[in-house]
C-alpha cells in the first residue's frame, strides 16, 4: 500500500521571520504600540532633543526655550495626554512583549535577531532613564515650570556627578538607537517600505536620523558640563513665577524676590 510522501520542508532564510501584521486579539494592541512609538513619543523625542540643543547657545537661550514650552496653552494637559500616558502604555506593553518573547541570538546570530534583542535592551535602558529623569527634573528640587531660568543650572548640578554623566550618555545613545530602529520597524510593519530594497534604503535614512539626533543630544550634554561651566543658579530671576492652571486658562503671577 502506497503511502503519501512527507511534505518537502519549506526553505527558510537566516534571521527573523518576515514582518507582517499580527494575528488574533493582540493585533490592535501591537499596532497601537507601534504607532505610539512614533506619534506622539517619537515626535516628542525629536522635539526634546531639539529643545535641549539650545544649551549649546548658553544658559539664557535654554531658559527661554523652557519658558516658551511652559507657556503653551494647556501645557499640563498636553504633558499628560501626549507624553506621560502614551509613554506608560508604550513602555508597559513593550515590557509585556519582551517577557513573552525569546531571544535567539545565541542560536541564530543574524542581524534581524540582534536588532530584536537590542531593541528590547535599549528600551529597558530608556525606560529606566526616563523614570529617574522625570522624577528628578520634573518633580524634585526647584520647579522648572515656575523657575525656567534655573533649568541649565539644575541639569548641570546633576551632571557634576560622573556616574550620572555616564548614565546620560548611555541613555542618549540607547534612546536614539531605540527610536531609529523602531522607526524602521514601524515602516516595515505598516507596509510603508515593502520589499528588501525599500527596507535597506529606509534603514540608511533611519540610521542617519538616529545618528544626527544622538550627536545633538551628546553635544547638549557637552555644553552643559564643559562649554558653560558654573552657570548661574537662575539666569532669569525676573521670570520666576507662580503658575496657576485652570481648565482652559493659565494665569501667571510674577514673583519678585
Amino acid at each position: 500500500m502506497a503511502t503519501a510522501a512527507p511534505p518537502a520542508p519549506r526553505s527558510t532564510r537566516p534571521g527573523v521571520p518576515p514582518l507582517r501584521a499580527g494575528e488574533g486579539h493582540s493585533y490592535f494592541w501591537r499596532r497601537l504600540h507601534s504607532l505610539s512609538g512614533i506619534v506622539p513619543i517619537g515626535a516628542f523625542l525629536v522635539e526634546h532633543i531639539l529643545s535641549n540643543f539650545e544649551t549649546w547657545n548658553g544658559p539664557t537661550a535654554y531658559a527661554k526655550q523652557v519658558l516658551f514650552l511652559n507657556s503653551l496653552p494647556l501645557v499640563r494637559v498636553l504633558e499628560w495626554a501626549l507624553i506621560f500616558i502614551p509613554l506608560a502604555f508604550h513602555a508597559g506593553y513593550g515590557v509585556f512583549i519582551w517577557l513573552r518573547g525569546r531571544s535567539n541570538v545565541n542560536v541564530y546570530p543574524w542581524a534581524g535577531n540582534w536588532g530584536y534583542y537590542m531593541q528590547r535592551v535599549t528600551g529597558l535602558i530608556a525606560l529606566a532613564y526616563i523614570i529617574q529623569h522625570v522624577i528628578r527634573e520634573r518633580f524634585m528640587g526647584v520647579q522648572l515650570p515656575e523657575h525656567p531660568g534655573a533649568a541649565f543650572h539644575k541639569v548641570q548640578m546633576e551632571l557634576h556627578n560622573p556616574w550620572m554623566l555616564a548614565v546620560y550618555v548611555i541613555a542618549m545613545i540607547a534612546t536614539c538607537w531605540h527610536f531609529s530602529y523602531g522607526l524602521w520597524l514601524f515602516a516595515a510593519k505598516w507596509g510603508i517600505t515593502p520589499g528588501e530594497q525599500a527596507r535597506k534604503k529606509f534603514g540608511i535614512v533611519c540610521a542617519g536620523l538616529g545618528s544626527v539626533l544622538c550627536i545633538m543630544g551628546l553635544m547638549s550634554i557637552y555644553a552643559v558640563v564643559y562649554k558653560y561651566p558654573n552657570a548661574p543658579a537662575d539666569v532669569m530671576p525676573e521670570h520666576s513665577q507662580i503658575v496657576v492652571h485652570s481648565i482652559g486658562s493659565t494665569y501667571q503671577i510674577a514673583s519678585h524676590s
